[in-house]
């Protein structure tokens, strides 16, 4: 069993930049980050093994988000860099044990609530 608890999410403006955690109890391997704007399906935005030395991004969001994670902690981060209004969404976080397509939704096992964010232009 593992519980997911995301925080940092918050409201800023386009250009900005956010850190998002999320703090695991519980033993995680794969651990990844979606988001869901309203109306929207949910979205791949980053994945990170076990090790963290593999990591997977959306094709349009590689160079300004950034995944890790310290496993001494049993925390993963979401570096978010140069916001845009369009990364406005409900981020959560996931973990599973995944060894193939770790950007499907399905894959994983446990789930945050999300975390809120909201980027202004």
């Amino acid at each position: 069993q593992v519980q997911l608890v995301e925080s940092g999410g918050g409201l800023v403006q386009a250009g900005d930049s956010l850190r998002l955690s999320c703090a695991a109890s519980g033993r995680t391997y794969t651990m990844a980050w979606f988001r869901q704007a309203p109306g929207k399906e949910r979205e791949f935005v980053a994945a990170i093994t076990y090790s963290g030395h593999s990591t997977y991004y959306a094709d349009s969001l590689k160079g300004r988000f950034t995944i890790s994670r310290d496993n001494a902690k049993n925390t993963v981060y979401l570096q978010m860099n140069s916001l845009k209004p369009e990364d406005t969404a409900v981020y959560y976080c996931a973990a599973g044990t995944v060894t193939e397509r770790a950007v499907v939704p399905d894959r994983y096992d446990y789930w945050g609530q999300g975390t809120q964010v909201t980027v202004s232009s």
